[in-house]
């Protein structure tokens, strides 16, 4: 009878979904299993929000129109995040021809893998490789030139989503922000390391720099630690405090804390260093005609695509590069707020 007691197992009861949208990542069941719940994933995006766990890829048919995919071709989605653009430029392949996805997540890209496999998209027609694409030198030095590339340097959604990564402050989680968390320091070490001249440096498009890198340093002083997301959101509104109490401080708090957690996240991964050694890459890893669409969703980046792309047509290395920015339809951003500040940009080898 004692030996039959030990054999039971205490029965686990499910995780009760509160309401029509939880609040909680880890109560979202039904939005973290999109194929068993399809209407409550149909129901959040009506309403214009991502669901948990998913990624709403954007500027889905520009791209396709523009990049003119053919069976055949071979090309090269270099962050592969969801893989919602790879299975659309799969599909334009009708089964004839090779697509090679990138990212250096290793977390999401086993997700994602096993999402593309079952979706009936074996290795004879994509490969998908954990791989930075600051290094598509050396994919194409393994698997020859591409017909064309895409490269959304945005961080997928379901990085930002889930508190564990620490890509957002409206939810507490560790303070890591990296793109690949088994490889360089957090957030909350990257911090410890930085002079207050030094962050104030790296918060040089936020106004409020001077206070906030200020802040930091004397919350560092007095034997406190800035290890989540939640303690540099209250190192952000003590920073802030000085401001008037009213409707405007409420919204300067929240596009304060954006901009501070994204400098940190670029300054962690070195984006823009990533960023440019892909660019100067880039041309030699494309076959004569090949195209390349690039999705930015910060200044600073779409600055440099365009700064490096300018440059690299006069030394003769683009046929031809987009004038102006492709942006998202009004129906898009509505349907996906996310993609109110994408800017696509495309060139041709």
């Amino acid at each position: 009878m004692e030996e039959n007691k030990e054999l039971e197992k205490p029965h686990k009861r499910r995780v009760r979904y509160k309401g029509t949208h939880p609040r909680k990542f880890e109560e979202k069941y039904k939005e973290l299993q999109p194929e068993k719940y399809k209407d409550t994933i149909e129901k959040v995006i009506r309403k214009g929000s991502t669901p948990a766990g998913m990624h709403i890829s954007i500027c889905v048919q520009e791209i396709l129109d523009f990049l003119q995919i053919q069976p055949g071709q071979k090309g090269l989605d270099c962050t592969l995040g969801y893989g919602g653009h790879t299975r659309k430029m799969l599909e334009c392949l009708q089964g004839e021809g090779h697509i090679y996805g990138l990212d250096v997540d290793p977390i999401e890209i086993v997700k994602t893998t096993d999402r593309l496999r079952k979706a009936g998209y074996g290795e004879d027609i994509l490969t998908i490789i954990q791989q930075n694409f600051r290094n598509i030198d050396l994919v194409a030095e393994e698997h020859g030139l591409f017909d064309f590339v895409l490269a959304d340097l945005g961080v997928s959604s379901m990085q930002i989503d889930n508190p564990e990564r620490g890509f957002s402050y409206k939810v507490e989680g560790p303070l890591d922000l990296r793109l690949n968390p088994d490889k360089g320091i957090s957030a909350a070490e990257r911090l410890r390391e930085l002079t207050r001249d030094e962050i104030e440096g790296m918060l040089r498009e936020n106004a409020y720099a001077e206070q906030i890198a200020k802040e930091i340093m004397r919350t560092f002083r007095q034997g406190e630690q800035i290890d989540t997301t939640g303690q540099l959101k209250e190192v952000i509104e003590r920073a802030l405090v000085f401001l008037p109490d009213d409707k405007e401080k409420k919204d300067i708090i929240k596009k304060t804390c954006q901009r501070t957690f994204q400098a940190l996240r670029i300054d962690v991964n070195s984006e823009f260093e990533v960023l440019e050694e892909f660019l100067e890459k880039l041309p030699h890893i494309l076959a004569p005609g090949g195209r390349v669409a690039i999705l930015t969703f910060h200044s600073g980046e779409d600055r440099l695509v365009k700064k490096i792309w300018k440059r690299q047509q006069k030394e003769g290395l683009w046929s031809e590069v987009a004038k102006n920015v492709i942006r998202p339809s009004k129906e898009e951003c509505h349907r996906n707020g996310r993609a109110r500040s994408t800017k696509m940009r495309w060139a041709i080898k």
